[in-house]
């Protein structure tokens, strides 16, 4: 069964994207704090590029 769920995984729709994580610094408590998103890979340079 484990062969089934791993050759499911290989498709051509998730080969497109990325999980980018982000750490951000809380202003108040001075905390890191880490943002997960799930992005196309085309646009992962942008991702880091913006400042948030």
């Amino acid at each position: 069964m484990a062969k089934k769920v791993v050759a499911s995984l290989k498709t051509d729709t998730g080969k497109g994207f990325a999980k980018v994580i982000r750490m951000a610094k809380s202003p108040k408590t001075g905390a890191y704090a880490f943002k997960e998103e799930v992005v196309s890979s085309d646009k992962v340079k942008e991702y880091f590029s913006k400042k948030q």
